[in-house]
């Protein structure tokens, strides 16, 4: 019976064990936590977003690092075969807004668990509190994997599936990069992605905890271009700004060591400028006599008015009916145009995912398997595909993992 060893019990080494038992090969994963499924259990706030319902063609836009190489695997498992797979397994699922998808139950636990009984009902030979410390080729074939306790475990196939650099406290700490060079692979730079940023501006400490919906972003780069919009929720922190639209850009976003971004927040996307300065005009009526720090209260949350004041450059004291218009359009162009500037991301253990890892050219779209290692396959993220939040990179590892664990 030809052996294939897995290494990482995430949701892309699950997926590839329970394809790979289905073909009646011998089936070991190899684990380094007390348990399978660790950062399943902490995605989307412990909800986890498994997929998103949506067109094929939309999956593979919202992967913005080589998303074309994913056209086999979301054809060939797709999200909606993911959501059939988790209501065959009991896990059954709701659709929310942006087309997400959840567990009815909003517990991701529900979703890792019945994984783990997928797998377990189909005799896979799961090795937890164990490390894989090397791979061993001869002739550019897969013969062996070593654990660190020595144990050699023969076989005729490796799928690595260690994750990536992100939350280190779930066992993704870079090993199959470690792996994947050691035997001639390349891995590309590796960087934080669906990250929260460091701003410069020091009045951002004064903002912390404060949500903002329904606000628009665009990020410039040093030459003054849009490389990226969005809308949705903001949320700002004592480093800076987080939440899933700022997450998204950090996908399109590169080295902020070699490149000055700017995020330009519209407060009030849903007004051009000569709307929302037709509705300032009409606070200013009801607040006429009052001082202009008392004329924003309708308008934006209390803990943003001193800010928005400041900016605007009117003294808070002047009364309402003695600002001026140039005054007036000044605070229009303020509330549109609410801009900081990025010191660097958040650190990569705080990332959702990885940007980076081994070079796609170097792996075969239609099978996972290495170009460079007969019997070697790598699904999920340590490969260098990165999507934006929405369920996009869970569907990476399900249909990654289903072509590793098919064709392995």
């Amino acid at each position: 019976m030809k052996k294939v060893v897995i290494i990482g019990a995430g949701a892309a080494g699950m997926m590839a064990a329970s394809v790979a038992a289905d073909r009646g090969l011998d089936v070991t994963l190899v684990e380094k936590n007390n348990r399978v499924g660790r950062k399943i259990l902490i995605t989307g706030k412990g909800r986890c977003n498994i997929t998103s319902d949506c067109e094929i063609e939309e999956l593979i836009e919202n992967v913005p690092t080589n998303g074309k190489f994913l056209y086999s695997a979301f054809y060939t498992f797709t999200n909606d075969d993911v959501i059939s797979m988790f209501e065959n397994l009991g896990v059954k699922t709701k659709t929310e807004r942006g087309k997400r998808v959840f567990p009815e139950s909003d517990k991701a636990h529900d979703v890792a668990n019945a994984l783990e009984k997928q797998i377990k009902n189909k005799k896979v030979d799961i090795i937890l509190n164990a490390k894989v410390d090397k791979i061993v080729c001869r002739d550019n074939k897969i013969e062996k994997v070593i654990l660190n306790n020595k144990k050699e475990i023969k076989c005729e196939s490796v799928i690595i599936a260690t994750g990536g650099l992100s939350y280190p406290l779930t066992g993704s700490t870079g090993d199959g990069y470690k792996f994947a060079k050691s035997v001639g692979h390349t891995v590309t730079d590796i960087k934080p992605s669906l990250i929260g940023m460091e701003v410069q501006e020091k009045f951002i400490e004064e903002l912390e905890k404060l949500s903002l919906r329904n606000i628009a972003i665009s990020v410039y780069n040093s030459k003054n271009k849009k490389v990226y919009d969005d809308f949705g929720e903001l949320e700002f922190t004592k480093y800076g700004l987080d939440g899933p639209v700022i997450k998204s850009a950090s996908c399109r976003m590169k080295d902020t060591s070699k490149e000055n971004y700017k995020i330009a927040i519209d407060l009030k996307p849903a007004l051009d400028e000569e709307k929302l300065d037709r509705r300032i005009q009409k606070d200013f009526q009801k607040y006429t006599n009052k001082k202009f720090e008392k004329a924003l209260d309708d308008l934006l949350p209390k803990k943003l008015i001193p800010i928005i004041i400041k900016l605007s450059e009117i003294d808070k004291e002047l009364v309402v009916h003695q600002i001026s218009r140039e005054q007036r359009k000044k605070l229009v162009h303020v509330l549109k145009n609410f801009t900081f500037t990025l010191k660097r991301y958040r650190p990569i253990e705080e990332a959702i995912i990885t940007s980076g890892g081994i070079k796609v050219s170097e792996i075969n779209s239609s099978t996972m398997e290495s170009k460079l290692v007969e019997g070697l396959f790598f699904a999920g993220e340590v490969i260098d595909v990165d999507a934006y939040t929405g369920g996009f990179n869970l569907q990476i590892a399900f249909s990654t993992g289903y072509l590793a664990g098919y064709y392995c």
